[in-house]
């Protein structure tokens, strides 16, 4: 069989291989004329599409069509930033999904059901937060019918 001293050597020449691999390549990464410019471009592209998911453009929640497909685009939209672990993002996007619903309480259990714990907490405590902006549009924001008969 092979000694304990053997397969320490050949786990520290093995480990002292892949620094070596892992600093000869990003050395080449950086030494690329285009790295800074590309990484530039990622970077100002990861921040284009951050501040485009906290801004949604809230509907004209009297247009029960509008509100209807903004509040499925949210559902969609948080659950897919939940899937990639971005939880802020999908917690954001299932409040306001949750502020346009007409029937909350219900979609808040199915949430309870399916969300982790921890996630269905930061949800319930943004709640209020995003359910006062959308109030507060300028757009005609209140479910209250302009005219009543």
């Amino acid at each position: 069989m092979v000694s304990k001293t053997a397969l320490g050597i050949a786990a520290g020449i093995f480990g002292t291989l892949f620094v070596g691999y892992c600093v000869y390549f990003d050395q080449q990464r950086r030494k690329d004329p285009n790295f800074k410019k590309k990484l530039r471009e990622r970077r100002k592209a990861n921040k284009l599409k951050c501040q485009s998911r906290t801004q949604s453009k809230l509907p004209d929640l009297r247009d029960h069509e509008e509100a209807q497909a903004f509040f499925l685009h949210e559902v969609q939209l948080g659950e897919e930033l939940l899937g990639q672990g971005d939880i802020e993002g999908g917690v954001e996007h299932l409040g306001n999904a949750v502020a346009v619903c007409g029937r909350p309480n219900q979609l808040l259990k199915v949430l309870q059901q399916t969300l982790p714990p921890n996630v269905f907490f930061m949800l319930v405590q943004r709640l209020p937060q995003l359910s006062q902006r959308i109030l507060e549009q300028p757009t005609g924001g209140s479910m209250v019918e302009d005219e009543v008969e």
